[in-house]
């Protein structure tokens, strides 16, 4: 049987657990025999990430961890839940700043497999936990994962119930429009109805009446008086006309 790529073959991983290793990471899972332990976990998902990074953790009976961290006094798992911390709390920085609902969506796309992967983390250490109920380093471990696993879903809720609120502000404000221009327009169909008759018996019988202003605009040309006079007046009534038609 060909083994498989993923754990190092410097590890000295007993052959039933390398057995059930396949060449992809798959879900996160905790593997235990005869005191070894194998953590197959992920790194936190990115943005239009379609794959998972796998991260392999093996603990050996005398309490050893591979890889070594790359802190000293931290190890290898918890510098992984560290990862995730550092993911939420940028997440929680943007979700502070988010505003429209484009950005909530984006905020979305975000949390959902961060969600599911921090809850799959904690489901992998809750094995490692009942499988080695002895090894107390697993139950802080587990304990933490589970605080991130929870505050990653309380972002997830919080920024769900926003983006719903938003999207439910902005159709009450489109209804609220719709219905002013519904209205405007039912008035400028009264005002229609009411003058349409008048002007087309105007324009049939050619109804000019003498007003006096042609001979007294003769008297003082070529004054445009009149003409201002009238296109003044045909404004103040248009200005009274507007606000007539888009009073709510």
């Amino acid at each position: 049987m060909a083994e498989s790529r993923l754990a190092p073959d410097a590890w000295a991983l007993p052959e039933a657990i390398r057995k059930r290793l396949g060449d992809e990471v798959g879900r996160q899972r905790a593997m235990v025999h005869d005191g070894h332990l194998l953590l197959v976990l992920h790194a936190p998902p990115g943005p239009e990430q379609p794959t998972r990074e796998g991260r392999l953790f093996w603990r050996s009976p005398t309490g050893d961890w591979s890889p070594k961290p790359l802190r000293h006094g931290a190890g290898p798992v918890s510098e992984l839940l560290d990862e995730y911390e550092k993911r939420i709390d940028v997440v929680d920085s943007d979700e502070d700043k988010a505003y429209s609902a484009t950005e909530y969506f984006d905020l979305m796309t975000l949390l959902n497999p961060l969600v599911r992967a921090s809850h799959n983390l904690h489901d992998a250490l809750q094995q490692a936990r009942e499988k080695l109920p002895d090894v107390r380093e697993l139950i802080l471990l587990r304990d933490r994962a589970y605080a991130l696993s929870r505050r990653a879903e309380l972002l997830q809720a919080d920024a769900k119930n926003t983006l719903d609120f938003v999207i439910a502000r902005r159709a009450e404000e489109q209804a609220l429009m719709s219905a002013r221009q519904a209205s405007a327009a039912h008035r400028l169909n009264v005002l229609a109805a009411l003058t349409f008759p008048l002007l087309t018996l105007c324009a049939v019988f050619g109804m000019n009446l003498n007003h006096g202003l042609e001979e007294w605009n003769l008297r003082v040309a070529p004054s445009p008086a009149p003409l201002l006079a009238v296109v003044a007046g045909g404004i103040a009534l248009g200005v009274l006309l507007v606000g007539y038609v888009t009073r709510r």
